[in-house]
């Protein structure tokens, strides 16, 4: 199996298995917190095959009707998944008020307490597991998967804080809490989509990263200028055309060869997919 789709797979089966826990535990014990908790992290399965379908399309090799590739589908699918937090967000912050205005209370014991604790734990490892694998192969969909893993965990923990207020008699600690875990998670929602707006929109890409580039083509034999430097994200990844100044006394071949090298050389940084270079004779004007 490509490392790319292991933690989609461990997600699914995952958070099936944790939701059916949290669920058949909170029915037996009348727990509406570990109840909801459960259709939760059945949410996570929902956006990782949405993952998963967003992963298989974006590999797809160039065709008639995407020459540059399918990368800008990996942006759009992780757009709508961070669109799904926002609505995970509003679902704990309406739950969290409704249980306020409802002034219900249950009694809790050391099972449900276990299950929130496993849950946290477990979650909390799918987390750091898919975030490492999605910083590795840059690939946003896992990123943004991983942050929905948090986002359970988060909630979680707020199940947790309540079921132990509930212990201590404290009937709102876990609305209180479900409401801040409701902000963070939007927090997160919109920076995702935000991101993802930008690849999607062929924004251009940090100052830093083009002046990269002009010094990686400057430091080319032969190269004595760079003008024209433009750069856009296709997907996540960049676009890159420049021109490049050679001497006049340099053979069609030659000259040919210092472009490649250029575009070669450009193409080996972790943000770039593509570079389109064009060559110029220093001093000749057009």
């Amino acid at each position: 199996m490509e490392e790319v789709y292991k933690p989609i797979w461990i997600s699914i089966i995952g958070n099936v298995l944790l939701a059916l826990l949290k669920i058949v535990v909170g029915f037996i014990y009348s727990s509406l917190a570990l109840v909801s908790d459960g259709v939760h992290s059945l949410s996570d399965v929902v956006t990782s095959v949405i993952g998963l379908i967003g992963i298989r399309i974006s590999s797809k090799p160039p065709d008639r009707s995407h020459p540059f590739g399918h990368s800008r589908f990996e942006p759009l699918f992780a757009f709508f998944m961070g669109l799904i937090l926002l609505l995970v967000a509003y679902e704990i912050a309406r739950d969290s008020i409704g249980r306020v205005l409802e002034g219900s209370s249950i009694e809790v014991n050391s099972i449900m307490l276990g299950v929130a604790v496993f849950s946290i734990i477990f979650k909390e490892g799918m987390t750091q597991y898919t975030l490492w694998v999605g910083k590795k192969l840059d690939n946003q969909i896992l990123i943004a998967d991983a942050y929905h893993h948090r986002s359970d965990v988060l909630s979680t923990i707020a199940v947790l804080i309540g079921l132990l207020a509930e212990k201590f008699g404290f009937r709102y600690g876990d609305s209180l809490a479900g409401l801040i875990v409701a902000i963070f998670i939007a927090k997160v929602a919109l920076e995702i989509v935000m991101r993802n707006v930008n690849y999607l929109t062929g924004t251009s890409p940090p100052f830093e990263i083009c002046e990269k580039i002009e010094k990686i083509a400057l430091s080319v034999d032969n190269v004595v200028g760079v003008h024209d430097l433009r750069a856009h994200y296709v997907g996540p990844k960049l676009h890159v055309e420049l021109h490049i100044e050679v001497l006049p006394n340099l053979t069609l071949k030659e000259a040919h060869d210092v472009s490649e090298e250029v575009k070669r050389r450009i193409e080996e940084l972790e943000e770039v997919e593509m570079a389109f270079v064009h060559v110029d004779i220093k001093g000749v004007t057009k």
